[in-house]
């Protein structure tokens, strides 16, 4: 791969800020991911959720559910440690347009009723992250000086 494209997936303009988004975001995601995945902290597991997925039109389900766990799992990870920002704020970006739009969009805008203010807030900081890179803290600028 070109080390040029590579320097610019990596590198990142951002300060301090980048930071205060991608690591409570990032545990965000990492536990619906693992919810999903494992069916930890009161989820579903892959089974469950892919049934769920079924019923609601996005199937294979199981399928479904691993790639939404694995984007949401492993993409949380990747914010929280600051490696591949970009890449991971593109896929959790998708998956978030995923959920608001065949999960939460009928329901309104608020959580209370099941409304999509939470999936969009979640959007928001992702494309952030994507055209703001990972920020200081982050192991994308130490492999980007390198």
């Amino acid at each position: 791969m070109n080390n040029a494209l590579i320097n610019k997936l990596l590198s990142t303009n951002a300060g301090w800020g980048a930071l205060a988004l991608r690591i409570p975001v990032g545990i965000i995601f990492v536990a619906h991911g693992a919810q999903k995945l494992f069916g930890w902290f009161g989820g579903y597991g892959l089974e469950g959720t892919g049934q769920w997925m079924d019923s609601i039109g996005l199937g294979p389900g199981i399928v479904m559910a691993l790639l939404a766990g694995a984007a949401e799992f492993f993409g949380g990870l990747a914010l929280i440690v600051g490696l591949l920002v970009r890449p991971a704020a593109a896929v959790l970006a998708f998956a978030m347009l995923i959920a608001i739009f065949s999960v939460h969009i009928g329901n309104g805008l608020f959580m209370s009723n099941n409304g999509y203010e939470f999936g969009l807030a979640l959007l928001a900081v992702s494309v952030s992250l994507l055209f703001s890179g990972a920020g200081r803290a982050s192991v994308d600028r130490l492999l980007a000086r390198a």
